[in-house]
């Protein structure tokens, strides 16, 4: 009796991607898992634990970027403190830069950083317009696949405040797809 041979399939590997549902409307992010692994994982591990449901957009700068994922002081559902958000970030441990060749342009989702190259943690930003001087300074981790017109609609901060944000939008909650 002759076996069956199988054929071997190749299994395309789908892209992971992550859905910002804010109070504007929906923002979809494919993953580059393949640029910035252990960004991606934290990114989603967050997203999993529901780290960034109504999360603030504390710092959003026209022609910049806008910034996000402070939920230890830009939390709603923690008490969002106004003049903190930003300086927070999750319990877990900083991450090593994964500086990578994906060019910081519009809808490209970046991690946010202190001085040291190695600090990032919860925060990331989503590039409003082309921004080359951040090049391999920051890790690129995602890139807006649907809803950049959301991403345009996000109250934009007071330019003399380093883009501080009064009465914030906000992510409501995080989806992974």
């Amino acid at each position: 009796m002759a076996l069956k041979k199988k054929k071997a399939t190749k299994k395309k590997s789908a892209k992971k991607s992550i859905v910002l549902e804010t109070n504007k409307g929906d923002i979809t992010i494919e993953l580059l898992s393949e640029l910035a692994p252990k960004h991606c994982e934290r990114i989603l591990q967050l997203s999993k634990d529901k780290y960034f449901d109504d999360v603030v957009f504390h710092r959003v700068i026209g022609g910049f970027m806008a910034q996000t994922g402070d939920g230890q002081y830009g939390s709603l559902k923690n008490g969002l403190q106004i003049d903190r958000a930003g300086m927070g970030g999750s319990d877990l441990p900083d991450l090593e830069a994964e500086f990578n060749s994906e060019p910081f342009a519009r809808g490209i989702v970046g991690m946010a950083r202190s001085q040291s190259p190695n600090s990032a943690n919860s925060q990331f930003f989503i590039m409003l317009e082309e921004s080359p001087h951040l090049n391999n300074q920051y890790t690129a981790w995602g890139r807006v696949v649907k809803g950049m017109d959301v991403v345009d609609k996000i109250k934009k901060g007071d330019e003399f405040d380093n883009g501080k944000v009064d009465n914030p939008d906000f992510i409501k909650k995080v989806k992974i797809v």
